[in-house]
C-alpha cells in the first residue's frame, strides 16, 4: 500500500536540501525554464511565463494538490535553489511512480542532480511505499541519462516515438527503472 504524506516533507543529505516549493522560488522558477534546453528535453512548453511559474509552485505547494497524485520538490544546494525534482504518474494498484526532474543551467553537472534523485527515490521506496520508479528519457540527453545511471536506476529499454514535443516531433526515449 501507498502511504500518501499529508505534508510535503523536507529531506536532506549533507548540503542538497528537497524542500516544499516556496513562492519565494516563483522567479527563479521562471528564470531557470528560459533556458532552451528544458522544453527540449522535457514537457515544459518553450514561453514558460511567470503566471506558469506562480501556478506551478500554488499548485504544488498546497497539499490538496496530492489528489493529482504527485509530489514536487524545489532542490536546494546549501540554500541555494537549484531546480525541481518529483515522483509523477502514479499507479497506486501498482505501487509505481516516475521521477521527473530539471535543474537550473548553472546548477547542473556538480552530481546535484544525482543526489535529489537518490533522495526522493528513496523516499518513495522506504516512506511512500513504491515497489518500482520510473525515468523516462529522450534518447538525446545523455547528462540526464548519465544522472539516472549515478543514482542506481538501470536501463531498460528504448521506447521508439513515445513522446511527443510541442513542436510536433516524435521522439524516442529510454526507459530506466529502480525497484525495491
Amino acid at each position: 500500500m501507498i502511504w500518501w504524506p499529508v505534508e510535503i516533507p523536507t529531506l536532506q543529505h549533507g548540503l542538497t536540501t528537497l524542500r516544499p516549493l516556496q513562492v519565494t522560488d516563483i522567479p527563479l522558477i521562471y528564470e531557470a525554464l528560459q533556458d532552451p534546453l528544458i522544453p527540449k528535453f522535457t514537457t515544459i512548453r518553450s514561453g514558460y511565463t511567470m503566471a506558469d511559474a506562480e501556478s506551478f509552485v500554488n499548485d504544488r505547494s498546497k497539499i490538496a494538490f496530492m489528489d493529482k497524485k504527485e509530489i514536487a520538490f524545489a532542490i536546494t544546494h546549501d540554500e541555494t535553489f537549484a531546480g525541481v525534482v518529483s515522483l509523477h504518474s502514479v499507479n497506486l494498484s501498482d505501487h509505481t511512480a516516475e521521477i521527473g526532474y530539471w535543474m537550473a543551467p548553472h546548477m547542473r553537472g556538480n552530481g546535484l542532480g544525482t543526489a535529489a534523485a537518490t533522495l526522493i527515490t528513496d523516499y518513495g521506496f522506504t516512506t511512500m511505499g513504491f515497489k518500482r520508479i520510473e525515468g523516462l528519457v529522450d534518447v538525446e540527453n545523455g547528462p540526464s541519462r548519465a544522472l539516472l545511471l549515478s543514482a542506481g536506476y538501470e536501463l531498460e529499454a528504448i521506447m521508439r516515438k513515445k513522446v511527443t514535443r510541442n513542436d510536433g516531433r516524435q521522439v524516442d526515449m529510454v526507459l530506466f527503472a529502480k525497484i525495491n
